[in-house]
C-alpha cells in the first residue's frame, strides 16, 4: 500500500544556504587581515593568542620575511585560517588592544594629576592624597615647588618628572 504524502529519504528537501563568491571572498579577506594582525604582533603578545602550533609556525616565518614572500606568507596564513575558528583569536587580540588603550589611559591620568600638582600645588596634593593617602606629602610638595621653579626659569623638568614617577608608583600599588 502507497503512502500519500509521504517523500521518500532522497526527496527529502533541506535548507540549502548559497553564498556568493564575492561573499566567500569578503571573508577570506577578514581572515587573511586576521593573519596580518598576528604578524604585526611582538613575541611576547603573539604567544597570549590560542594559535594552532602550525599556525604559530607560519606567522614566525612571516615576521622573518620581506615583500614578496611576506605577502606570500600572508596568503598561506589566511587560507589556514580558514580552517582555524577564528574566534578565539578575535577574542585574544581584542583583549590585547584593550589593554593597551587602558595602558594609554592609565598614563593620561598620571599626567593630568602631574600637571594639576605643579600648576596648583598644595590643593592638587591635597586632593591626590585622598585618593593615595599613602602618598608622600612633604616630598610632593617639594617636587611642586621645585618643578614650578623649573618651569618658570625654563629649565629641564626634572621635578616634574620625578612627581611622575611618584604618581605612577601609586597608580602600581592600586592595581
Amino acid at each position: 500500500m502507497a503512502r500519500k504524502n509521504q517523500k521518500a529519504p532522497w526527496e527529502e528537501e533541506e535548507e540549502i544556504i548559497l553564498v556568493s563568491k564575492t561573499e566567500l571572498k569578503n571573508d577570506m579577506i577578514v581572515l587573511q587581515k586576521l593573519g596580518e594582525e598576528l604578524v604585526e604582533l611582538k613575541p611576547s603578545a603573539l604567544q597570549k593568542v590560542p594559535l594552532p602550533e602550525e599556525l604559530a609556525e607560519a606567522v614566525k616565518d612571516a615576521q622573518r620575511f620581506k615583500n614578496e614572500a611576506r605577502r606570500r606568507q600572508l596568503q598561506y596564513i589566511g587560507k589556514m585560517m580558514r580552517h582555524v575558528d577564528p574566534e578565539p583569536i578575535q577574542i585574544a587580540l581584542d583583549k590585547l588592544r584593550n589593554k593597551h588603550a587602558q595602558t594609554t589611559a592609565i598614563l593620561h591620568k598620571i599626567e593630568q594629576w602631574r600637571d594639576k600638582i605643579v600648576e596648583q600645588g598644595d590643593s592638587a596634593i591635597e586632593a591626590l592624597m585622598e585618593h593615595y593617602p599613602e602618598a608622600d606629602r612633604q616630598r610632593l610638595r617639594q617636587l611642586a615647588r621645585q618643578a614650578s621653579k623649573e618651569k618658570q626659569g625654563q629649565k629641564p623638568p626634572k621635578a616634574a618628572r620625578e612627581i611622575y614617577q611618584m604618581i605612577k608608583t601609586l597608580y602600581g600599588q592600586d592595581s
